[in-house]
């Protein structure tokens, strides 16, 4: 047995040098506590801010209805599932989303999951053996590229949404092309047929993480393949989260029958969970019935969207190459970032800095989002704000 120090102890794990480096770097992550919740304003420190930094797309997060379809379902169902799917964690509530997503998204199958990240590590990690290649767009939603890191398959990464450099990589049959559908930092769209082309003709499987599409985009907010009138034949693997237009929390992966049931039997991260609360798959259901009536809502969002890249283009200032409800704001240093942030809190914008890691070296940018819930004046005065914010950077 080994004798048991009593004085000073050296850690295994030298955490606190670990942090004192990221604030070194300016880069030094921290929570913030929100005492209100998600809408146009949002609370913090005792504070009202106008809030530019929310997924909730179509501002549902926060509708009365959507609080009773889940109180609905947990007077019927209780407040958990009490088991991981395979168990007895597997309900009628479950089972009727799932049939409810299949139909909305022209897919063959679909199951449920915890979160976003959880289904893309089930997905790439259950599917990707030593024999195959998977092709990553390198600017992929980290979830995503851990999956392809920690998994035997060799992984290639292309030039974000460069189809050509992505074709001089592939090889015929060897595994699986992975983008997202609207990228989570730039706000810009992978050209999903082209993708499909590809795939199609290399013999590849195609995935497409549509979490920051779906609900917003194409034809009863169906996503990014309808959007861009892509067949859902086209993409093997499709998967999306509830958490941002929909306003709830969870994710799912849709394909073909036979996919979804090897996911059942192989997919770790779903065996061997707790499933999602049957309640709040009550509340999604009721998210998707209005969110593909909610056409008044996206074409808003779309408006606000104009009238922002509008009025930022007559500012000068630098912009990514996005028409959807994400809007960057391209700074560059991270400190320079942080100082308009703090800048724009201020005078009452709740706007977040986004700093590497989340973004590569020198790329700092504020990640704005524009809702449904905002107002058209709500967008001059955030332009009005950065014009003043960002006058010496």
């Amino acid at each position: 047995m080994m004798p048991v120090n009593r004085g000073h102890q050296p850690m295994p794990f030298d955490l606190q040098a670990a942090l004192n480096k990221r604030a070194e770097q300016g880069l030094l992550r921290q929570r913030q506590i929100l005492q209100s919740g998600q809408g146009r304003f949002i609370r913090l420190n005792d504070q009202s801010y106008l809030n530019f930094s929310s997924n909730d797309y179509l501002g549902l997060a926060a509708q009365p209805f959507l609080t009773q379809a889940w109180q609905t379902g947990l007077d019927k169902w209780g407040a958990g599932a009490g088991a991981s799917p395979l168990v007895t964690g597997y309900t009628q509530a479950h089972a009727d989303l799932e049939q409810t997503l299949a139909e909305w998204l022209g897919v063959e199958s679909v199951m449920l999951f915890s979160t976003g990240f959880a289904a893309n590590q089930a997905v790439i990690k259950a599917l990707l053996q030593k024999e195959h290649s998977q092709y990553q767009d390198r600017l992929n939603h980290a979830s995503l590229q851990e999956a392809g890191a920690q998994s035997p398959a060799k992984m290639l990464r292309f030039r974000h949404n460069d189809m050509a450099h992505l074709a001089s990589l592939l090889q015929p049959q060897t595994g699986l092309i992975i983008s997202e559908g609207v990228f989570s930092m730039d706000g810009d769209q992978a050209p999903c047929q082209q993708l499909a082309d590809l795939a199609a003709q290399s013999g590849n499987w195609l995935m497409i993480d549509d979490a920051h599409g779906l609900g917003v985009l194409g034809e009863q907010g169906q996503g990014s393949l309808s959007h861009q009138q892509v067949s859902p034949n086209g993409v093997h693997i499709r998967m999306a989260t509830f958490g941002k237009a929909l306003g709830v929390a969870g994710a799912f992966v849709g394909g073909s029958k036979q996919l979804i049931d090897y996911l059942v039997n192989f997919a770790r991260d779903y065996v061997y969970s707790t499933h999602l609360p049957p309640a709040q798959a009550c509340a999604i259901q009721a998210a998707i019935h209005w969110v593909k009536q909610a056409d008044v809502e996206r074409a808003h969002l779309q408006s606000l969207i104009h009238l922002f890249r509008t009025g930022i283009a007559e500012l000068g200032f630098a912009i990514g190459d996005s028409v959807t409800a994400i809007q960057p704001v391209l700074i560059g240093d991270a400190d320079k970032a942080i100082a308009v942030a703090d800048r724009l809190r201020a005078r009452g914008l709740w706007v977040t800095a986004i700093r590497p890691p989340t973004v590569p070296q020198g790329t700092a940018r504020l990640r704005i989002t524009l809702t449904a819930a905002h107002q058209a004046s709500d967008v001059s005065l955030l332009l009005g704000a950065l014009k003043e914010c960002m006058a010496d950077v």
